[in-house]
């Protein structure tokens, strides 16, 4: 879940002011509703298919250049140049949804405020994400309720309407 005090977006910033915290003087850029800075933890939220990068990319911002406006974040063996403009394209992935791809260590928080992703095939999914440590953080009782919810939420999303027009 992104919104929330336990979302996405409130956990990156509390763990980038305690991994990444700010050093005066260095260079940073706020757009967006985020701050960037070197040495950053980023991902890719869309495709880009211009710059080869693709939604789930993960990356370190390298370089923040204040006079040409670019932020220079590293993927892989690639350094990917994006114009201030374009910031909306990556966030901040110290703590991202679940998704696809493995990590060394999960961490998933779990309380009754998220009652509607408490679902069993949602607890699993995150669980395999984890390649060497697994903590589930919060509550006995949001664990209960997503073991035992076996029926995943009908998503009325309007794809199927859209896919018939």
């Amino acid at each position: 879940m992104n919104r929330g005090s336990l979302g996405v977006r409130e956990l990156n910033t509390a763990l980038q002011r305690v991994l990444n915290p700010v050093h005066p003087g260095e260079a940073a850029v706020e757009r967006f509703g985020w701050r960037f800075q070197i040495g950053d933890k980023v991902i890719q939220t869309e495709n880009d298919y211009d710059k080869d990068v693709f939604n789930g990319d993960i990356g370190i911002v390298e370089r923040i250049d204040p006079v040409e406006q670019q932020v220079a974040v590293r993927f892989d063996e690639r350094l990917v140049k994006y114009d201030f403009g374009e910031l909306d394209e990556i966030a901040l992935a110290y703590s991202v949804t679940i998704q696809g791809s493995e990590f060394p260590a999960v961490v998933i928080p779990l309380a009754t405020q998220h009652y509607m992703l408490l679902q069993r095939n949602l607890i699993y999914t995150g669980i395999t994400r984890g390649k060497r440590l697994l903590v589930l953080v919060g509550q006995k009782k949001a664990l209960g309720i997503a073991v035992h919810n076996d029926r995943p939420q009908r998503r009325y999303s309007g794809l199927l309407s859209s896919l018939r027009d």
